[in-house]
């Protein structure tokens, strides 16, 4: 896949991810949201002393993003894709 296709196919993946009224789980929501990240170059981690105490939407955040921390963008763009393409069904 070239890399317009493939951000071309990220960006129409966030659209629907956007747009849906599916109540998808907290931890596909946070998997989405980690590898949106990911793909836009985003993902830069704050040091975990500067979250707020008792930020517990803020922590999970961060571990989703710890978690793919080995991912290079463009994987991340293509289990973006893959993610939507599962939950998200229009």
């Amino acid at each position: 896949m070239s890399k317009e296709k493939l951000d071309e196919d990220f960006q129409n993946a966030a659209e629907r991810a956007s747009n849906t009224k599916i109540a998808l789980p907290p931890d596909i929501q946070l998997l989405l949201y980690a590898y949106y990240k990911k793909g836009n170059h985003k993902s830069k981690l704050i040091p975990v002393e500067n979250l707020k105490e008792n930020d517990l939407r803020s922590a999970f955040k961060y571990n989703a993003l710890i978690q793919i921390k080995g991912l290079s963008a463009t994987e991340a763009k293509k289990e973006y894709i893959r993610l939507v393409a599962k939950y998200i069904v229009d």
